[in-house]
């Protein structure tokens, strides 16, 4: 069965979010933190996993995507505060860290 993720990135700062789509949310996240493609997450460093939701329907997943970009800011962070108060990066343990 395919998942497809929404999720939301952040900066170390949380003043900056960024939302997205993905079928493979382990490769994406590591694109991002990596900065192997240059656009709004590389350029404002939006690289920290802070939420994210699982599908089964690509279409509803699109659809939640749209839903959250146009949000305003604070139900953004209430979000993300319900599921993750202290914005954890979700991936911190994903990838092996260089040099160790």
């Amino acid at each position: 069965m395919k998942e497809y993720f929404v999720y939301m990135l952040a900066n170390k700062y949380h003043s900056v979010l960024y939302i997205g789509f993905t079928n493979n949310i382990r490769r994406r996240v590591y694109e991002h933190k990596r900065k192997l493609v240059y656009g709004f997450t590389s350029k404002y460093n939006c690289n920290i996993l802070v939420w994210y939701e699982v599908f089964a329907d690509v279409n509803l997943a699109i659809a939640r995507e749209k839903q959250l970009k146009v949000w305003q800011r604070s139900w953004k962070n209430n979000l993300i505060e319900k599921h993750n108060p202290d914005w954890h990066d979700l991936a911190a343990d994903w990838f092996v860290k260089l040099g160790k």
